[in-house]
């Protein structure tokens, strides 16, 4: 009968095992200088060598060989214990052997000595299946068992294990094998069995293994189950389910380009031709960090594993696109997966992924991204200074006579449209954020005054949590009642919106650390005056940390406004409505009082 590659090709050595050379030199020292323990533990992911480890620890333990070379796995104990039938080495499967009485049963056979080895090895394998009477008949033969007795432990889920078997047992951890690893292993595979692999496919195979060799060689075998002598990429796409850089290309640029109905219709087709609507996320999200990757690394090849070819295509798409584009997607596909996981539709949730994306409606991701050009920025913009730019169909600010690139609007009002191609989008000019009429009338280049009266004519709409950014013209509306009070007249001009200049303050990368992470969830900035900002607290705990960073966010805020302002937290304040039910709750507690002498609490 057949037997499938991971089975044909189970290592027999320890020189045969992949990417676990620091457990591989810890068991050849103690077999070669006799200090094995009597208990071991094997965790790791699936399909890394737990239980082949085990085995040949047991050939190691039993090996007829000289010592130092151990296990040689051509002596008669070595070849009894792969096929099986060594007397010694017992395999038992947790999973089915999960009660009292299996184990007490072990407990019984362990008092006899070795039939035909040294050594009497007990391999127990998802050790995390047995019961919690099962864990506690075997913990004093675990911690003191018979002379020339060895227990192996092999688990996937080692969480599950009670501290009192951790305890008595060597730990030790397996990892999932590294790509390339991987690669070499099953290129020496194919070249034995005589099949031609291409190097796209076999990258293809390893990357979808996820670091399980058991996984790889699945796929492997059934990529050459067809009777053909070769395997190509889109024999392994087609396998898998998954889609090419080719169609990943032409769904990015519809959804980039604004496109939405041709993206669901290509989506459409996709899913009819048979693909996984999960797998398909995955090969997206990935896709998106291929764009990544180009966009930064001169010579991406082995960081993406693909051909020089379909290398360069995807650096002409992502010279297209700018570092929030592409931030945005990841985020917002990595969130639609992650639903998925637990939706019974994942394709309605994928649509309506790529509508949002395709409509600018995804979720914002930072200032980086609140910051994008929009086409109403431009447009004001160029209603401040016409320099000949024009909109792309990605929303993206385009000179006239050059590539695209990311300028802020004080550029594009002052009339700069150099592009910004040489400069990462974090490198790019920052413009002014808080413009008062005199200040900034009286500083700066004839462009840049050309560029703060433009500022001055951009007023702020009121301040919501999922509004995007706004420009409108000024207008000459007198101050409301409440600028009228006791407080210092609002600053008039705003180049950004409340919440985008309360959430820039927390972009900065000096000061990422916890507190400020909750801070900017659990605050809101109301307004800004010219001697104070006042900040709202959603909780009692974003007010104590809103107290405590107090001096730091002050600084935060004089670096965007130019000015020296000081933070004040907004108290709520009762309504009328609720004053006159207070004083009715009163009068009503003393009235009864007065009649019943009965004391009643008004809360």
């Amino acid at each position: 009968m057949y037997q499938a590659l991971y089975r044909s090709f189970r290592p027999e050595t320890f020189e045969s095992i992949l990417g676990q050379e620091h457990i591989v030199k810890i068991l050849k020292n103690q077999i070669d200088t006799a200090t094995t323990s009597h208990a071991y533990l094997f965790c790791g992911t699936r399909g890394t060598g737990k239980t082949s480890t085990a085995r040949i620890l047991a050939k190691g333990m039993n090996c007829l060989a000289p010592e130092g070379g151990r296990p040689c796995g051509v002596c008669e104990n070595c070849v009894s214990i792969k096929n099986g039938t060594f007397m010694d080495v017992i395999e038992i499967d947790a999973a089915s052997n999960n009660g009292v009485e299996n184990i007490r049963e072990l407990r019984e056979s362990v008092k006899y000595p070795p039939v035909a080895g040294r050594c009497k090895v007990y391999i127990i394998d998802e050790v995390h299946m047995l019961t919690g009477g099962a864990f506690n008949a075997l913990l004093k033969t675990l911690e003191e068992p018979p002379e020339n007795v060895m227990f192996i432990l092999a688990t996937t889920e080692v969480n599950k294990l009670p501290a009192t078997i951790l305890s008595r047992c060597l730990r030790l951890d397996f990892k999932r094998i590294p790509e390339r690893q991987l690669k070499d292993g099953m290129r020496k595979i194919c070249d034995q069995l005589g099949i031609q692999v291409e190097e796209s496919a076999l990258g293809l195979i390893c990357a979808n293994a996820d670091g399980s060799v058991r996984d790889g060689l699945s796929l492997l075998d059934q990529c050459i189950s067809g009777g053909g002598k070769t395997v190509s990429r889109d024999e392994v796409l087609e396998l898998i389910g998954a889609s090419g850089e080719e169609v990943l290309m032409e769904l990015t640029d519809y959804v980039t380009g604004g496109q939405v109905a041709r993206a669901l219709v290509l989506l459409n087709r996709l899913l009819a031709d048979g693909k996984d609507v999960r797998q398909l996320m995955k090969d997206w999200i990935e896709h998106y960090r291929c764009l990544l990757m180009t966009k930064y690394i001169k010579n991406p090849e082995e960081v993406l594993n693909l051909s020089a070819e379909n290398v360069e295509r995807i650096r002409s798409q992502s010279q297209r696109l700018s570092l929030p584009v592409i931030n945005n997607s990841i985020l917002e596909l990595s969130k639609t997966l992650t639903d998925a996981k637990w939706s019974t539709q994942p394709r309605v949730l994928l649509e309506l992924a790529i509508v949002r994306l395709g409509s600018g409606d995804g979720a914002e991701v930072g200032f980086s991204q609140r910051m994008a050009v929009t086409p109403r920025r431009v447009a004001a913009a160029q209603n401040a200074d016409d320099g000949g730019a024009a909109v792309n169909t990605s929303g993206a600010f385009k000179p006239a006579g050059g590539a695209a690139g990311n300028l802020s609007v004080d550029e594009a009002a002052a009339g700069n449209l150099q592009g910004t191609d040489d400069l990462p989008p974090w490198e790019e000019p920052a413009g002014q954020w808080i413009s008062s009429p005199e200040t900034s009338a009286a500083q700066g280049t004839p462009a840049e005054q050309d560029a703060s009266s433009a500022r001055r004519m951009a007023t702020t709409q009121e301040a919501t949590a999922d509004q995007e950014i706004t420009v409108a013209q000024e207008t000459s509306a007198p101050p409301s009642a409440a600028a009228q009070s006791d407080e210092p007249d609002e600053i008039e001009a705003l180049d950004l919106e409340l919440e985008d200049l309360w959430f820039s303050i927390f972009d900065d990368p000096s000061v990422k650390k916890g507190s400020f992470l909750l801070l900017r969830m659990g605050s809101k900035l109301r307004k800004v005056t010219d001697t104070a900002f006042f900040v709202e607290a959603n909780n009692n705990v974003t007010r104590d940390l809103l107290k405590s960073n107090e001096p730091l966010l002050s600084q935060l805020m004089e670096q965007r406004v130019g000015r020296k302002l000081q933070m004040r937290l907004e108290e709520e304040e009762t309504t009328s409505e609720e004053d006159d039910k207070i004083k009715r709750a009163q009068e009503l507690a003393k009235s009864i009082e007065d009649k019943l002498g009965i004391s009643v609490e008004v809360r």
